[in-house]
């Protein structure tokens, strides 16, 4: 019994994910269009209706406004030249290749973008058959069928929103980063293998791709908070959710600085082992205080990302206020040192320099006073581009200035 009620909670807990939703509303689309078509077209099998209800239902009911009046262009359009190939010429190797060929320019010349592939996909299916010019019309018929179909299956189903995946895309951007920040802090100052560090410069590149794949989740969820009614606040879960990805693409470019300069922090050291030896203990100790810290923070920080969507921030916004109070108290200690041991060795004052400077803007994009800061701008510049017609924008701008004004 206790397996069968952990098996239904992860049933009902499954069900609610975006996926899920999603896979049902297609669903229900494509056969419900094909009811419908079975009605209203004479062919016997009108599956071109829920092949178009299918592809109109997108994963948000914006990208279905904005793409399915170009789908259906796309189809209507190859059906069109399928009616003037088959009055003219008829199928043949030659009238095929004429007929993509004139397809693709047609697509291109009525904009249907991403869908020009489908203007020639139409044609040809519509050529292939014998009657060419019922087939044609009723495709026509079924393509309108199924994309009507789509749009109100998506108006009257509430599309899924993705900002769940969204925000764990976040959290795992920030995993990374402090996975990277921890590697960092093992290595000894000044002694570190040169491959090593090279393997470290390479880790932080690839922080590029991920930024991607996030950036990629996080338009998906912005389009799925646009136009859609169960959310009432969808401008600022996407700023929300936006300028936190613009501060951890920040540090992840200042970290992959901070590990070119370890790197030739590696490559400047003197031959021989007793360099690393004559680093002071305390300078070390200091260094991986301030990176453990930031590592921390950057985790820190990527919760209260997504604790500003989903539930009370207070918690979060606390914990990247202590975690970064210590980083900051570590590197003020590492600077000390750092400073002595600059006026002893001034070879690499520039390097050691530069390291400082990349630790400060990494703890400063961190803060929370830079965040609400950043968050009040995007406030203040949509409500200025919309005509401050939105009183909740004004509101929660003006919960947030004391708090900024404060910090």
């Amino acid at each position: 019994m206790p397996e069968m009620i952990n098996s239904l909670a992860r049933f009902a807990r499954r069900h609610r994910e975006p996926v899920v939703v999603q896979a049902l509303r297609s669903t229900l689309a494509a056969v419900l269009a094909y009811v419908v078509a079975l009605r209203l077209s004479s062919e016997p099998a009108p599956l071109t209706a829920p092949l178009t209800a299918l592809l109109v239902v997108q994963v948000t009911l914006y990208s279905t406004l904005t793409t399915g009046i170009r789908r259906m262009n796309s189809v209507v359009a190859g059906v069109l030249i399928a009616i003037g190939f088959s009055a003219l010429v008829g199928l043949s190797w030659w009238s095929l290749g004429l007929l993509i060929l004139a397809s693709l320019v047609v697509g291109h010349l009525v904009r249907v973008d991403e869908f020009v592939p489908e203007v020639a996909i139409s044609a040809m299916l519509v050529l292939g058959v014998t009657r060419v010019a019922d087939t044609a019309w009723d495709r026509i018929l079924e393509t309108l069928i199924g994309a009507a179909v789509g749009l109100l299956v998506n108006l009257l189903v509430a599309p899924p929103v993705w900002v769940g995946p969204a925000g764990e895309a976040i959290t795992d951007l920030a995993a990374r980063m402090s996975r990277l920040l921890t590697h960092m802090a093992r290595a000894p100052l000044g002694a570190t293998d040169v491959g090593q560090a090279a393997a470290r410069l390479h880790e932080a590149r690839r922080l590029d791709n991920d930024i991607a794949h996030v950036d990629t989740a996080l338009r998906q969820a912005e389009d799925s908070l646009r136009l859609n009614p169960r959310v009432r606040e969808g401008l600022l879960f996407r700023l929300v959710l936006r300028t936190g990805l613009d501060t951890l693409e920040i540090c992840a470019v200042v970290l992959r600085v901070a590990c070119r300069t370890l790197t030739d922090l590696a490559r400047a050291r003197p031959a021989g082992a007793q360099e690393a030896e004559e680093i002071p203990a305390g300078m070390q100790h200091a260094l991986r205080g301030v990176l453990d810290h930031t590592a921390l923070a950057v985790e820190s920080f990527a919760d209260l990302i997504s604790a500003q969507v989903s539930t009370n921030a207070e918690e979060a916004e606390a914990r990247l206020s202590r975690e970064l109070a210590v980083a900051r108290a570590s590197r003020d200690r590492f600077a000390v040192m750092l400073l002595a041991r600059v006026r002893e060795r001034p070879a690499q004052w520039q390097l050691y320099g530069a390291l400082l400077a990349e630790i400060d803007r990494v703890l400063d994009e961190l803060g929370v006073e830079k965040r609400t800061e950043r968050l009040m701008e995007e406030l203040d510049r949509h409500a200025r581009a919309r005509g401050d017609r939105r009183p909740g924008l004004r509101g929660l701008r003006d919960r947030l200035r004391p708090a900024a004004d404060h910090g």
